[in-house]
């Protein structure tokens, strides 16, 4: 289901959706080529356009935000690139500090070199960690995989990164002979975690948007260890099994990265889509939700409402 409020909304579309929730009130960032937008709503449907929140001079491709709240300050981990550069493998990490979930967020430092894409920031007992996608050229399968590291506080890391999701299947093939003949380019993105009853799921978004074997799946690390950087995550149900939690159906196409957030012990999955069920040259992926329930180390998702 849309969550979007076409009447109000001026962009046109959500790419890679982020939700919070402050003071009794939902905020979804997106991503966006001059800055990071935001959207509010006081329900989890109809969401309005409040605008550009976020931008910096001499940067574009503003991609995946996310925001948490610590302190009574909001922090956004994005990725952006220089406005004269072509190549995206020049997108870094960087993180801007706001006093409002609305912005405006101001752009302080980068976080990680070229190429970081897609951070996901989570705080627990033991401290602060930072999911994020990074490349690798090397291997039976290179690509864009996931890695964990813990931070030292909301504008450090701690330089204890380890793997956390890697490519297994051929469905992840981004594109076949993209830097090498022969060799396939894979990707796995868009990093969201969560902790349920013993159970650390990290959900992943793999292959590319415009293919309709673009999808979301899981890995999981069954432990009661909340230091998220010396987790064991695999993927459900196996290595070599391809079984999407969310993929293309009859009415939606190239569904993927998302975010959760808990509402009142239930869990929800915001996620982007197009609808119907071929390929678009435009960019006019969605905001989406989903019911997302969690048992055993196993994930499945009803559709809300």
């Amino acid at each position: 289901m849309k969550i979007i409020n076409e009447i109000t909304d001026k962009k046109g579309s959500q790419p890679d959706p982020f939700i919070i929730c402050d003071d009794g009130r939902f905020y979804i960032y997106c991503t966006g080529g001059d800055g990071v937008y935001c959207y509010r709503s006081n329900t989890l449907d109809n969401f309005d356009y409040i605008g550009k929140v976020m931008c910096q001079k001499g940067q574009k491709e503003y991609w995946a935000p996310c925001v948490i709240k610590a302190d009574g300050r909001f922090y956004m981990y994005y990725s952006s690139m220089p406005e004269q550069s072509d190549d995206v493998h020049t997108q870094a990490i960087k993180v801007a500090v706001s006093d409002s979930p609305e912005g405006p967020f101001r752009y302080v430092k980068d976080m990680l070199p070229p190429f970081s894409i897609d951070a996901d920031v989570h705080m627990n007992e033991t401290g602060l960690y930072m999911f994020y996608s990074v490349n690798r050229y090397e291997g039976d399968r290179v690509g864009t995989y996931i890695r964990v590291d813990r931070m030292t506080d909301p504008f450090t890391m701690a330089g204890e990164s380890e793997e956390a999701v890697l490519p297994t299947l051929d469905e992840e093939i981004f594109q076949k002979d993209r830097f090498v003949k022969g060799q396939h380019w894979h990707t796995i993105e868009g990093a969201s975690y969560f902790y349920r009853d013993g159970y650390h799921y990290c959900l992943f978004s793999g292959n590319c948007y415009e293919k309709d074997t673009y999808y979301i799946g899981y890995s999981v690390a069954h432990s009661n260890d909340m230091h998220l950087n010396k987790l064991k995550f695999g993927k459900y149900p196996d290595d070599n099994t391809y079984a999407p939690l969310i993929r293309s159906n009859e009415y939606e196409f190239g569904t993927g990265h998302n975010s959760i957030i808990d509402v009142d012990g239930q869990l929800y999955v915001v996620y982007h889509g197009r609808d119907g069920i071929t390929p678009s040259p435009q960019d006019n992926r969605t905001a989406r939700i989903c019911k997302l329930f969690a048992e055993n180390g196993v994930l499945r998702v009803e559709r809300y409402k």
